[in-house]
């Protein structure tokens, strides 16, 4: 029973040494469980905890570490725009804002505090940083949207108020990313799980680019006749008055 519980301690020390070293040798980076194949998921458990506990690593959420590197201005944090590389985490990490609009060439301006959304209920803040805003609750379909796609939509959502070029060529560029080979076959697929006003922008951008009434019909059928919405910059769009756009105010 002795040679036993030796050997099981032995085992674990020997687990412990591994991830250690294996940390410890990667540098600055984000690890998961998973990233220890082949070990024991209790032993990498309790090696993490223990290098966690030592002050080695960071926490940042459940079976989620962090290991930083030294700067002039103490432990560095983890990278935003590495967050969709996570699969740990089992939510999508979305440029929103002025990093949507910079994305898309829209802007060049820099916000004082980032921007991401994600379609979870949070984001650990030790890895988006205190001071990030989060939008939650994104609906499940960004889930398979690449970053320009969701900038995208986020664009729309706002309706184009981070651009900082004309709405006439803010429309201009807006079309040329929607002339992207199957980005508005893409973005129509999941458009029923957007706000009204994105369905009627998409609308207004497919007509546009030359899509059909049949080939629109299910965002036609999905808004309300006697509504109208605010386009926003969006309202130079040629058709926008045809997909219910309200009147600009001069």
């Amino acid at each position: 029973m002795k040679s036993r519980q030796k050997k099981i301690t032995s085992d674990i020390d020997s687990v412990a040494k591994t991830v250690r070293n294996q940390i410890e040798s990667g540098g600055e980076r984000v690890w998961r469980l998973a990233d220890f194949e082949n070990m024991p998921f209790t032993a990498v458990a309790q090696a993490l905890s223990r290098l966690f506990r030592l002050g080695m690593i960071q926490r940042l959420g459940k079976g989620l570490y962090y290991k930083p590197r030294q700067t002039a201005f103490g432990p560095s944090k983890p990278n935003p725009s590495q967050l969709r590389s996570l699969p740990i985490l089992g939510k999508g990490i979305f440029p929103v804002g002025c990093a949507a609009a910079n994305l898309l060439g829209f802007s060049t301006q820099h916000a004082a505090k980032l921007e991401v959304a994600t379609n979870g209920l949070s984001l650990p803040r030790l890895l988006v940083g205190k001071e990030t805003i989060i939008h939650t609750r994104r609906p499940e379909s960004w889930q398979e949207l690449s970053d320009k796609d969701a900038a995208i939509l986020d664009f729309l959502r706002k309706r184009g108020s981070s651009s900082e070029l004309s709405p006439e060529e803010t429309v201009d560029k807006l079309l040329k990313h929607f002339n992207e080979a199957g980005r508005f076959e893409h973005l129509l697929r999941i458009a029923i799980s957007e706000p009204p006003r994105v369905r009627a922008m998409l609308g207004a951008i497919g007509q546009e680019l030359g899509y059909s009434e049949k080939q629109l019909m299910d965002l036609r059928k999905g808004l309300n006749p006697l509504s109208k919405f605010d386009f926003g910059h969006l309202i130079a769009l040629k058709y926008a008055r045809q997909w219910q756009a309200k009147e600009r105010k001069t």
